[in-house]
């Protein structure tokens, strides 16, 4: 049997308090998956739809124009859009810069923040609200 070790132990996530980088740390990897399955999943029934005419293309219009279909569409849009956000964020990191913690917040909360402001734009140009 070894002996009890001297190094302390990693500590635990419930000891650190949540910060804005955490959560778009996460996010970044929520909404990679997301992309990749759910938006893969409505591409492959949207290319199918085409491809079937104009009775199958038609179900798709009315399963992405009901609530759920648009909520999908908004949700894989903001996805998008934080993805893309973080990942540039990402980008700044790899090269050194941003670092510094009131930095670092700074553009964490600016990618969440970035992300619903430009899935609102995006949404509010396609309903021709602008």
């Amino acid at each position: 049997m070894n002996a009890p070790s001297s190094r302390p132990l990693s500590p635990h996530l419930s000891i650190y308090r949540w910060q804005p980088h955490m959560l778009v740390s996460i996010l970044h990897r929520i909404t990679g998956a997301g992309l990749t399955t759910v938006g893969l999943a409505v591409l492959a029934w949207w290319l199918v739809a085409l491809a079937s005419g104009a009775e199958a293309y038609a179900a798709f219009e009315g399963a992405m124009g009901s609530l759920p279909g648009q909520l999908v569409l908004v949700g894989l849009s903001w996805a998008f859009f934080q993805h893309l956000f973080s990942g540039l964020r990402h980008l700044v990191l790899d090269m050194g810069a941003g670092y510094e913690l009131k930095v670092n917040r700074f553009w964490a909360v600016m990618t969440i923040a970035a992300s619903v402001f430009a899935t609102a734009l995006l949404w509010a140009v396609l309903k021709g609200v602008i």
